[in-house]
């Protein structure tokens, strides 16, 4: 069984800062990317940044210049730096995991964002 905690959301101001944090734990054999998805009021969900096993980062658009994806072993961060009220959206963890047999995608359970105006 995999699990995915996240931690870290919480109100701030527009221009204000919040480090997201996902811990990966359970039986995997390793993992090949995981990443930051966010669902905002009435809107689909929507991948915000990537990074591989390998180190290689990407980022929707919108977020560029002002988040950054990095990853420690098992932990998966996302600094979010100079927020603006579009920000405010559930964030969801998600976690590619390779096994012998396959990969397959898990999810954390999300941890809510609010960027005031």
């Amino acid at each position: 069984q995999v699990q995915l905690v996240e931690s870290g959301g919480g109100l701030v101001q527009a221009g204000g800062s919040l480090r997201l944090s996902c811990v990966v734990s359970g039986k995997l054999f390793s993992i090949n990317a995981m990443g930051w998805y966010r669902q905002g009021p009435g809107k689909q969900r929507e991948l915000v940044a990537t990074i591989t096993s390998g180190g290689t980062t990407n980022y929707v658009d919108s977020v560029k210049g002002r988040f950054t994806i990095n990853n420690a072993k098992n932990t998966v961060y996302l600094q979010m730096n100079s927020l603006k009220p579009e920000d405010t959206a559930v964030y969801y963890c998600n976690a590619d995991i390779q096994y012998l047999s396959g990969s397959r995608d898990y999810w954390g359970q999300g941890t809510q964002v609010t960027v005031s105006s």
